[in-house]
């Protein structure tokens, strides 16, 4: 892309609706331009997405340099479940964190992904990752990363539209008493407890359904099957807390028993589907749980029901067939 591009506007239109079309970008791409203080109309500087253009007005952007930062050394590797040249699936291991911060010591998935030489640049300079959802650091399983602004910008959409779908598997306690039980709440950071979540009328909207899929033999447990239709900040935990339900391992919402012998929280992403932006056609894929997970359940539970009630069709049409 040129450091500088120049356009003149045909009708009266908003001047990020303009852009985003004239440079096949979203709105919210084009609004960081805007703040980034990169976009002039008649030759003065703009600083608001919604400013209201006239017919014959120019509009000038100057694109910014792109920050790389340098990618850290990694000592761990990540499961490819399917690549090509648009995208990468992977299953993403329990205890990685997905974004670096300033409280994360410990290399983060986005370094792998700097490491086998995927970045994404902005048009408004910042360096990104295809990361097009993410997972919890202890939750594991299904992740689909874009490797260009176009297929990251497609998924993203699907994402938002719903198109795309998530199937998680937990194991809960105590049981669900029904075998389908919708939680539609909005979630926001506690007030009370920074490390947690809550639901509360002003948080982001949020919903989520849950399968009850089978009992543990002491019927103390359950595995369950969840749905996800948003992708909030520990949305399953926090929508399960609200039916005083907690997943095992999880020592952060709900009470969590000194006899509890998981090594990690007990949530997986299972199953991810979703139109491929360059084949177009619906793709789908499973993940593998982890080995401690599996381990688990082989304890806890008859094995044999098992395998029957997580075939991934099997999931998709339990909740299919209730028209949530």
């Amino acid at each position: 892309m040129d450091n500088i591009k120049s356009f003149v506007c045909s009708s009266p239109e908003r001047l990020d609706t303009f852009l985003a079309q004239e440079l096949d970008q979203s709105r919210s791409q084009v609004a960081h331009l805007i703040k980034k203080e990169c976009v002039y109309v008649d030759e003065k500087l703009v600083s608001r997405a919604g400013v209201k253009l006239k017919e014959n007005q120019s509009v000038r952007v100057e694109f910014p340099e792109v920050k790389q930062a340098e990618a850290l050394e990694i000592d761990f590797d990540v499961e490819i479940i399917y690549e090509d040249d648009e995208l990468l699936v992977i299953n993403k291991p329990t205890g990685l964190t997905v974004h670096p911060a300033p409280s994360v010591k410990e290399a983060t998935l986005v370094e792998w992904l700097k490491h086998k030489g995927i970045r994404l640049s902005t048009i408004s300079g910042e360096e990104r990752h295809g990361i097009v959802h993410r997972l919890d650091k202890g939750t594991s399983g299904v992740m689909v990363v874009a490797k260009n602004n176009q297929v990251h910008q497609a998924l993203s959409e699907q994402l938002q539209d719903k198109s795309m779908g998530r199937y998680y598997l937990a194991v809960i306690e105590p049981p669900l008493k029904d075998d389908i039980t919708t939680i539609e709440a909005p979630i926001k950071r506690s007030s009370s407890n920074r490390l947690k979540m809550a639901c509360e009328p002003n948080g982001k909207e949020a919903k989520t359904d849950f399968k009850q899929l089978y009992l543990s033999k002491d019927e103390k447990q359950q595995l369950i099957a969840c749905k996800l239709y948003t992708g909030r900040t520990h949305q399953i935990r926090v929508h399960l807390e609200t039916k005083s339900r907690h997943i095992v391992g999880d020592h952060i919402y709900g009470a969590v028993k000194k006899d509890d012998k998981s090594e990690r929280i007990l949530l997986h992403a299972y199953e991810l589907h979703f139109i491929h932006p360059v084949k177009n056609e619906m793709v789908s894929f499973v993940a593998p749980m982890e080995q401690k997970m599996k381990e688990y359940i082989e304890k806890k539970f008859d094995m044999e029901q098992v395998y029957e009630v997580t075939k991934p069709k099997f999931i998709i049409d339990s909740f299919n067939t209730t028209n949530s």
